[in-house]
């Protein structure tokens, strides 16, 4: 009997027509890669017909060549694992703490009550205004450049994994005490995973943040970095690699977003449903 219905199965698959429609999955990831390539082939086509001053606009042919030369040498290489490196250490030194006080922030009101305004007051402080203090506290060292990515993916992260805890159902959390659920449980078993939407919505600001606070952190005290590239560049007048350093972050920013795109269909697909 299981041979005629293994027979029957593989018959229904064999009539089903083939269709060459891509899903909507790669629909979307052509669409993500389509958009700046357009952009850059209306920048490259301006370029050549001379609608823009190719002294500070060069074609991104010539970026792209340019950044093929810093590839070769090394050049590249070296200030992009120094960035990484910084942004690494930045990211897990603020996004972990901001992870764990802004959930727990969620669960409990008197921590939220006490914790909540030192936040809104000091969040609309321009980071880059707080960098000479940094420096002054923390020297020209990597300490500084790491202590700036830390705060900018802090306060992304803290608020909106307690607006994530917030926002899910009274009835979740009723429904784990009823059964016993301790402390830990609850926060590893209703809160985090119902505020991981906003969570990630919370990392995909955060990095953005914290390239741009690093390049920052780099142009003013550092001698490696993505950041320090461009500003050598600037004083040495070649366009080209300041391009190339504004070229590689948008790559990054683009990549890290993808990145968690696909984390996100993984950790909350419900989400993708929407």
């Amino acid at each position: 009997m299981s041979e005629v219905v293994e027979k029957a199965k593989d018959v229904r698959k064999a009539s089903r027509p083939f269709s060459l429609r891509p899903s909507v999955g790669t629909i979307e990831r052509m669409l993500n890669v389509i958009s700046p390539v357009f952009l850059l082939l209306i920048w490259e086509i301006c370029a050549r017909l001379g609608l823009i001053d190719v002294r500070f606009f060069p074609a991104p042919s010539k970026i792209f060549t340019q950044l093929m030369i810093l590839a070769e040498n090394g050049q590249l290489w070296k200030h992009f694992s120094a960035s990484m490196q910084r942004l690494f250490w930045g990211f897990l030194f603020g996004g972990i703490p901001a992870l764990i006080l802004g959930v727990t922030m969620g669960l409990s009101r008197p921590l939220r009550m006490i914790v909540e305004p030192v936040i809104s007051a000091t969040y609309p402080i321009p980071k880059s205004a707080i960098l000479p203090l940094v420096l002054l506290i923390f020297g020209l060292g990597e300490s500084s450049k790491i202590v700036m990515v830390g705060i900018g993916i802090f306060y992304p992260i803290v608020i909106n994994s307690m607006a994530g805890v917030l926002e899910i159902s009274k009835i979740h959390f009723d429904v784990s005490r009823n059964f016993g659920a301790s402390r830990w449980q609850v926060f590893r078993t209703v809160a985090l995973p119902g505020a991981m939407p906003l969570i990630l919505t919370g990392v995909r600001l955060g990095i953005g943040l914290g390239l741009v606070l690093i390049s920052l952190a780099e142009i003013v005290g550092a001698k490696s970095g993505l950041g320090f590239m461009m500003w050598n560049a600037w004083e040495i007048l070649s366009v080209e690699t300041m391009y190339v350093g504004l070229l590689v972050i948008a790559m990054l920013g683009i990549a890290f977003t993808i990145l968690i795109n696909e984390l996100e269909r993984l950790i909350v697909p419900w989400k993708q449903s929407r």
